[in-house]
């Protein structure tokens, strides 16, 4: 059976935004991610709810020093990386997009690898808030929403995953045949589903939050 969340206190919830940084976002960036892109709007709604009802916000961007001893096998794994053209730390590019920047108070945790728990402060902090929930958004749906969702899952937090503000891309052919991003985005929400997180639409979280109608 598919896990399931019948109820969300706002106050031991906190909403984490993945990644929304301008070298994924921004039109034309050496990494957009055109579903992320796309969804914009729908997710700064979506953290105007959050705000409204008490839901905690932390962003997270994923960034690397110049000098890369924070790199690990990114080196060869991501040629924007390699080459120093995205996400370096400090860089305008590896900033939040304007569309979504935080509101006074919140954190942006930088990570250097997929998890947004991978050696960070974010499980330090949810425990100080008292959080036991956490919903899931941002980019990209297989890589760094579905590695952040497992690791909360695997420290006990019940784990909202929001099907229509998460993204990813295209993949292209390696060896094992190219996939378009819809499927991967259904495909890796199937997964979630059975396995680590209540899948659901940003209207159902309302609902489940504050009750609001669905739409």
């Amino acid at each position: 059976m598919p896990y399931t969340i019948d109820s969300i206190d706002p106050f031991r919830t906190a909403m984490i935004v993945l990644d929304m940084q301008n070298d994924f976002i921004a039109e034309g960036a050496p990494m957009q991610v055109k579903q992320a892109s796309a969804m914009v709007g729908t997710l700064s709604d979506t953290l105007g709810f959050c705000r409204t009802t008490g839901i905690k916000v932390v962003y997270t961007a994923h960034v690397h020093r110049r000098d890369g001893s924070d790199m690990g096998l990114y080196d060869e794994i991501v040629p924007q990386i390699a080459e120093r053209a995205a996400l370096v730390d400090g860089s305008p590019g590896a900033q939040i997009f304007p569309g979504l920047s935080p509101a006074e108070g919140e954190h942006v945790i930088k990570k250097h690898r997929y998890s947004a728990f991978f050696a960070t402060d974010l499980d330090l902090m949810l425990r100080e808030w008292g959080v036991d929930t956490v919903v899931i958004s941002g980019r990209t749906t297989e890589c760094c929403c579905h590695a952040t969702a497992r690791d909360a899952m695997f420290h006990n937090y019940r784990v909202a995953f929001l099907s229509g503000v998460t993204g990813t891309v295209d993949y292209l052919e390696v060896g094992q045949g190219g996939l378009s991003a819809d499927d991967i985005h259904r495909t890796t929400l199937a997964i979630l589903a059975r396995t680590t997180a209540h899948v659901m639409t940003a209207a159902e979280f309302r609902v489940l939050a504050a009750g609001e109608p669905s739409v």
